[in-house]
């Protein structure tokens, strides 16, 4: 996979500002009977942001075929609804990024799967590596939103890994700031919600059929204990 930040030449309009959307797949029950995947994936982006007047469009035209639909959300949605979402982002896969780091949780050892330890590893580990790949002498503003988390200490577990990780690796002219938004705020983080589905969905059942219609705009897809022998459960 690539490891450069390429796409259409109007996405360089505002760049001065990176535009980062971040979303999980899994839960942190480390247990048998907890998922046996956490997923953590990023898109990355500059505006303009069209992909969002195109998704905004087809959610009106879904009102008007009779659906009640608030938001996209991928393991809500129907089949239906899907096919149209991930076509629409196929069209625009030359225009952001897809980062993914994957944790195959039975390596996971005990002393770090505390949210407080575990989010700054595993969110650090990734954004450090989208940082490197995308950070140029232009980028004046790093922007990072989350969806709304409802624990305040898994809040500030995030906030801790996102705020470490920016203030080690950008430059001194950069600020960045971290927003947590309810995701039916912003398209973005729905389309985010909709390609970390598509990856966690390909790894935890095999099932790669939407997982295909977006691999083209991943940039990255890290399994962090691939090498790890020892199972804790």
């Amino acid at each position: 996979m690539q490891n450069d930040f390429s796409g259409d030449s109007k996405c360089i309009l505002n760049s001065q500002t990176l535009y980062i959307f971040l979303d999980e797949g899994g839960n942190l029950d480390f247990s048998a009977s907890g998922t046996k995947f956490f997923t953590v994936s990023t898109i990355t982006k500059l505006r303009p942001f069209s992909i969002e007047s195109d998704l905004l469009a087809l959610k009106y035209d879904l009102l008007e075929e009779g659906l009640d639909l608030e938001r996209f959300h991928a393991s809500e949605d129907k089949q239906a609804v899907r096919d149209r979402v991930f076509s629409i982002i196929g069209k625009h896969l030359t225009q952001f990024r897809i980062d993914s780091l994957i944790v195959e949780k039975r390596k996971t050892q005990p002393q770090i799967r505390d949210q407080e330890k575990f989010y700054p590893a595993m969110l650090g580990y990734l954004l450090k590596y989208v940082f490197k790949q995308v950070m140029g002498e232009n980028h004046k503003q790093i922007i990072v939103k989350t969806d709304q988390l409802p624990l305040n200490k898994k809040r500030k577990a995030f906030e801790k890994a996102i705020k470490t990780t920016l203030a080690d690796m950008l430059p001194n002219h950069a600020r960045y700031r971290v927003l947590h938004h309810e995701s039916r705020s912003s398209i973005s983080l729905q389309v985010a919600d909709y390609c970390n589905w598509a990856i966690y969905k390909k790894w935890t059942t095999g099932d790669s059929r939407s997982y295909d219609l977006i691999k083209e705009g991943i940039k990255s897809e890290f399994d962090i204990f691939r090498t790890g022998k020892e199972y804790y459960y």
